[in-house]
């Protein structure tokens, strides 16, 4: 399948899942849960009061060398918009991209995601787990602190 296909598709229209597309065109699916829901919730709203110069995007569809990904949460600066607007999917990634973890993804899963939006220009990919953990990379590793929002933790934690 195409991306254009699967979005337009009635069938695939408010299922309780996250679809994503692999290089071959098949269907992905993780379950969604409402504890997945509140921390996308949160990591917009803390994007949104930090970088308010740029657009938070939630369900943001990215064209990777392993199909489409869908991260969960990402914020894109105004040049990123005035060059891309909000063509689905983006041929880039924005400069921040999220994946909230679920119980349905393994480690390997989130570090290949990882490594797909660092490649396709995102500057930085930040993993979230369920037990209040926040993971942050760049190209050149894990990081301590974010560039985009220094204390996103206490946003995204209460």
């Amino acid at each position: 399948m195409e991306w254009a296909e699967v979005i337009n598709n009635p069938l695939l229209q408010n299922l309780p899942f996250k679809i994503e597309l692999n290089k071959f065109g098949k269907l992905l699916m993780s379950p969604a849960s409402n504890s997945r829901g509140c921390y996308q919730g949160h990591m917009a709203g803390a994007l949104w009061q930090h970088q308010p110069q740029g657009e938070v995007i939630t369900e943001c569809s990215i064209h990777t060398s392993d199909g489409v990904k869908v991260a969960d949460v990402a914020w894109a600066s105004a040049a990123f918009l005035a060059e891309f607007g909000y063509t689905t999917p983006y041929p880039k990634a924005p400069e921040l991209c999220v994946e909230i973890v679920s119980p349905s993804n393994s480690n390997i899963e989130i570090a290949e995601k990882v490594e797909l939006y660092l490649a396709k220009g995102a500057q930085e990919v930040w993993v979230v787990y369920e037990d209040k953990r926040l993971e942050m990379f760049t190209h050149t590793g894990e990081l301590a602190q974010s560039q985009f929002a220094p204390d996103v933790q206490e946003k995204i934690f209460r």
